[in-house]
């Protein structure tokens, strides 16, 4: 049986915002498979911020998706077909397989330094969209970049913007965890009733109706001990303004920033950082790739303990609507961890 499969692809590079006519949809058979590959039917494809700028040319972190290629993205699906004895017909993976309905994977799929790297998903402790979630990069990242570099201690303030995201609820909860009083800036009153009621956050600051400065100061009177960026600007600028003595900021990301078509400014407040003798420094999941499987297993035990909760999931449809899918993020329309299923 012919099985054809759906593709997204770069057509071009944007300026600004990604239009439609930067992507092409194409539809091409899958080929038969050779020994030692898998075929993974995608259930589905991570929406991520750093999505846009994988788009631009340049140096970066990881290498620009190319014109005319299988867009990168993240990927969790099932084994529908086999052969390597290292994957049976009814496993769930997860992986780097692109956005696209199917993916044929090859001979280096049990190997953790290829790209063709497939990691098993237990749906008995998640559901699959999960492994893209809090047991997947965004909750990899808030592990890493909260604990590691962060290094919250019981008793401080933890203050994290995009506090109802993929990376930042998970955030809020590890430092809940760790003793710490939490504060998560938003862009609606939905998010943040959600950050405090469900997920445990001592307070929340709506950063669309509020004065930010002022409702911030009121949430942490004493100050921010770490701050956990995800989305830079005048967020990033207020919290600078804020920090005590020997304070960390993580930067995470700046998504209110990717789709400038002028230069970024740097933040007015950076001599906070020598006044406080603060700490302000990037993070990129992968650096942790040798602890992934430790962080994984920690976390997965927070889960099954009631301690940690995924995110919401929401879930657009249609290999189609990838583009209008991806732009929720820079909207502000999504809420939790935003999948496609293609």
């Amino acid at each position: 049986m012919t099985i054809t499969n759906t593709r997204v692809k770069l057509a071009s590079r944007p300026v600004g915002l990604p239009q439609p006519a930067n992507f092409e949809i194409d539809t091409v058979e899958v080929p038969p498979l050779s020994e030692g590959q898998v075929l993974v039917k995608i259930s589905f494809i991570s929406l991520d911020p750093a999505m846009r700028g994988w788009m631009n040319e340049g140096k970066s972190y990881i290498r620009p998706v190319q014109i005319g290629e299988v867009f990168r993205a993240l990927t969790a699906g099932q084994v529908v077909a086999s052969k390597n004895s290292a994957f049976a017909v009814g496993d769930y993976v997860t992986g780097n397989l692109g956005a696209q309905q199917y993916a044929v994977v090859g001979t280096a799929v049990t190997d953790p330094g290829s790209a063709e790297y497939l990691v098993p998903a237990d749906t008995r402790i998640a559901p699959l969209e999960a492994y893209l979630a809090t047991l997947g990069m965004p909750g990899l990242t808030a592990y890493f970049g909260l604990l590691d570099t962060g290094q919250p201690k019981a008793g401080e303030t933890v203050v994290v913007s995009g506090a109802a995201g993929a990376v930042g609820s998970v955030v809020g909860q590890i430092a809940k965890l760790n003793g710490c009083h939490v504060v998560g800036i938003v862009g609606d009153e939905a998010k943040g009733q959600y950050c405090v009621s469900e997920l445990g956050f001592d307070a929340y600051v709506n950063y669309k109706t509020d004065n930010l400065f002022g409702a911030l100061r009121a949430a942490c009177p004493r100050g921010i001990d770490v701050y956990f960026d995800n989305v830079g600007g005048d967020v990033l600028d207020v919290a600078l303004a804020q920090l005590r003595l020997r304070a960390r900021v993580v930067v995470c990301g700046a998504i209110s920033q990717y789709n400038n078509t002028t230069p970024i400014k740097g933040p007015s407040n950076y001599l906070s950082l020598l006044v406080n003798r603060a700490r302000m420094e990037g993070i990129l999941v992968s650096d942790n790739a040798p602890n992934y499987g430790r962080a994984a297993r920690e976390m997965a035990g927070w889960i099954q303990e009631g301690k940690l909760r995924s995110p919401k999931i929401q879930v657009e449809h249609g290999i189609e609507n990838f583009l209008p899918a991806l732009l929720k993020l820079f909207s502000g329309e999504n809420f939790g961890k935003l999948v496609l299923a293609p």
